[in-house]
């Protein structure tokens, strides 16, 4: 049975190299970039243009975090901190924060 496999094989391979090997023509590789660009899909161009986009926002946000890390001479903005702010607006002197409220309770009895 192993015989008859192996034969069978040899003679596939003979036939295979009895056969005329073509030569590509002149237009074979324009005809074969062709084929591949008219089935590259809509997903092909977005994934590049998703992969242009990501690399610019990555460039983008390094510029911005260079320029904010670069120290000014002139620095126009005002040093003081939110909390201070705050504790400035709203201090623990104003009454409007303080002041006990008052509830009259002879009026709701009548």
């Amino acid at each position: 049975m192993r015989g008859s496999e192996e034969e069978r094989l040899d003679a596939l391979f003979q036939a295979f190299r009895d056969c005329p090997t073509p030569e590509p023509g002149v237009n074979f590789m324009p005809n074969l970039w062709a084929r591949i660009e008219s089935r590259r899909s809509f997903t092909f161009s977005f994934r590049r243009m998703a992969s242009a986009f990501v690399t610019a926002a990555l460039a983008l946000s390094v510029a911005l975090g260079l320029y904010l890390a670069i120290p000014r001479s002139n620095q126009s903005y005002y040093s003081q901190t939110y909390v201070e702010a705050l504790s400035e607006a709203n201090s623990l002197d104003t009454p409007d924060i303080v002041g006990p409220v008052l509830l009259d309770r002879s009026d709701a009895s009548r």
